[in-house]
């Protein structure tokens, strides 16, 4: 049984790492433990930072053609399709093909990290909106990672659109040292942060750091882990902070990143702009608090008070007192790095995922393979 999968944002073979690709990733393999082949249908991005009339036309055209491509490749082609399965559209990267496949093959449409966002109904992203909404009023089944987004979908829902709730997650299998925090040794408080150095959110969050380690008033050793076109920039920020600031740039070996978790004391990185993160479940898996500031659909990834903190968004002083805290007060950060493990590895596996999702899809009556 088939689910022709498609990735609007970015396709899980792009070459260029990210959060969106490692969750393109994961719901593709998540999608082949529930049974189905999956197949990746379209590489098409509709990603776009400058909108225009003449972007969206040639989106539409491309869409169009590709369609017809994969609708033809879809005739010569054996076997049952369970679903379209699209990850991840929004106004600036609406599905333009789900839809209309689904629709053309006779089969559910599955939308997962589907974000309505009423507010750009106007303005330079309005056609984009109209094309992400169509998609996402098209869904016989929608996923939504985030409360925020569950909030926006449940207000809008089409009648007859089930909707369900499928965290975030990840794939203990791809961390071998995963597990749960080891006795602290003696010395600096460590921290480490795994975050891209792009324009935007990204930038802002790198500043926010720098702006609270400089307040902190405790010693304290950093491991960055990233890279990006900002690279001077965010190693322009941290300057003052000298040598206790270290830079390691992209790490894509997990087995050398996780050292750098399974070295640290608490995982920090303000969040600004985040959809969740998923490196914050990366980080507690490895034992890790999290600090991160109250943005967006970060409470979905890290529960304050319990595995983390979520300093109010923007504050620096807040955010610089919520590491002070972790640092003075071993007890409570081996408590909430415990926390952190139980919480990663119990709930938010993609084991867990699995559970959910084949639920979700038996209560829509979409079909899978027995198991």
């Amino acid at each position: 049984m088939r689910c022709l999968f498609l990735a609007p944002m970015k396709a899980p073979d792009h070459p260029l790492p990210s959060g969106d690709r490692a969750m393109a990733r994961l719901f593709f393999r998540l999608l082949g433990r529930v049974g189905y082949q999956v197949e990746l249908a379209s590489k098409l991005s509709t990603r776009t930072k400058e909108p225009s009339a003449e972007r969206w036309q040639e989106l539409e055209d491309a869409a169009e053609i590709e369609l017809h491509r994969i609708l033809g490749e879809q005739a010569a082609t054996s076997g049952q399709i369970a679903c379209v399965f699209t990850y991840h559209l929004y106004y600036k990267a609406p599905d333009l093909i789900g839809p209309r496949l689904a629709a053309q093959l006779g089969v559910s449409y599955v939308a997962a990290e589907a974000t309505r966002s009423p507010r750009r109904s106007e303005g330079p992203f309005a056609r984009g909106h109209e094309l992400a909404e169509r998609a996402i009023d098209a869904a016989d089944l929608v996923l939504n990672l985030t409360t925020r987004d569950r909030e926006m979908v449940e207000r809008f829902k089409p009648a007859g659109q089930r909707i369900a709730d499928l965290k975030p997650f990840f794939d203990l299998a791809d961390w071998p040292l995963a597990g749960p925090p080891a006795p602290r040794r003696e010395g600096e408080l460590r921290l480490v942060n795994v975050a891209m150095m792009r324009p935007g959110n990204k930038l802002a969050s790198h500043h926010q750091l720098a702006e609270a380690l400089a307040r902190l008033g405790r010693p304290f050793r950093l491991d960055m882990i990233g890279d990006g076109p900002t690279r001077e920039e965010v190693h322009a920020a941290f300057a003052p902070l000298g040598d206790q600031v270290k830079f390691h740039g992209m790490i894509e070996d997990r087995t050398l990143l996780a050292r750098f978790y399974r070295d640290a004391d608490l995982f920090v990185w303000p969040g600004v702009g985040e959809a969740y993160g998923a490196v914050y479940l990366e980080a507690q898996a490895h034992g890790l608090p999290c600090i991160a500031g109250d943005n967006g659909g970060v409470p979905d990834v890290i529960r304050d008070g319990e595995t983390g903190i979520l300093a109010p968004r923007g504050d620096i002083d807040a955010y610089a007192g919520a590491i002070r805290r972790l640092a003075d007060d071993e007890s409570l950060r081996t408590r909430y790095a415990h926390a952190a493990w139980r919480f990663a590895s119990e709930e938010r596996t993609i084991e867990a995922a699995q559970r959910t999702l084949e639920a979700a899809l038996d209560t829509a009556g979409i079909p899978r393979p027995a198991a």
